[in-house]
């Protein structure tokens, strides 16, 4: 594997994410459920739309590789809450995995959000049964406060989300 690479979006990324939150084997585990082309295109727009807004409200970051980085292989959110607080979500292809990508993705935001924008609190909501979501977040020093019940509503029902959060003290300590 090549260099992470984390950067914006472009106006030509449709089909690499639409590979990403068009797959059901992703989209389970996420607070959507899988879109269409059409809605994928949506999706893109107002990503590549709210970009240049300053202050930005979001960061939506595809996760690439050096070698390669025209192609997708995941991406990260922060979405800008509050005062000095984000909520944190990630995504890999199915494929990309269980390789340490995603722990080293989160690990760079993490060091965006409460380095360079100088955020005190970043929060990610995981699905109860997303056990490897979970794994990652606690291996990076998120504390769990608690279950969010009937938090997001995808794929026809309700479902709870199990609260996580990272204070700025306690990244550094984690990240030593």
């Amino acid at each position: 594997m090549g260099s992470l690479v984390l950067r914006d979006f472009e106006a030509g990324d449709a089909d690499d994410l639409h590979a990403i939150v068009g797959d059901d084997r992703v989209t389970y585990w996420l607070s959507l459920e899988s879109l269409s082309r059409d809605e994928t295109q949506s999706l893109l727009d107002g990503i590549l739309e709210r970009q240049p807004d300053t202050p930005r409200s979001e960061f939506y970051l595809a996760i690439t590789e050096s070698a390669s980085p025209e192609v997708i292989i995941g991406f990260v959110r922060l979405g800008l809450m509050g005062v000095k607080a984000a909520d944190l979500g990630y995504v890999l292809r199915p494929e990309w995995q269980g390789r340490g990508i995603a722990r080293a993705a989160v690990s760079r935001t993490i060091d965006f959000g409460l380095g360079d924008l100088g955020l005190h609190r970043i929060t990610a909501n995981i699905g109860p049964m997303n056990t490897s979501s979970m794994r990652l977040v606690e291996s990076l020093g998120f504390q769990r406060e608690g279950t969010i019940r009937d938090h997001v509503h995808t794929n026809g029902a309700w479902r709870d989300s199990v609260s996580f959060s990272l204070l700025e003290g306690e990244w550094s300590l984690a990240s030593d």
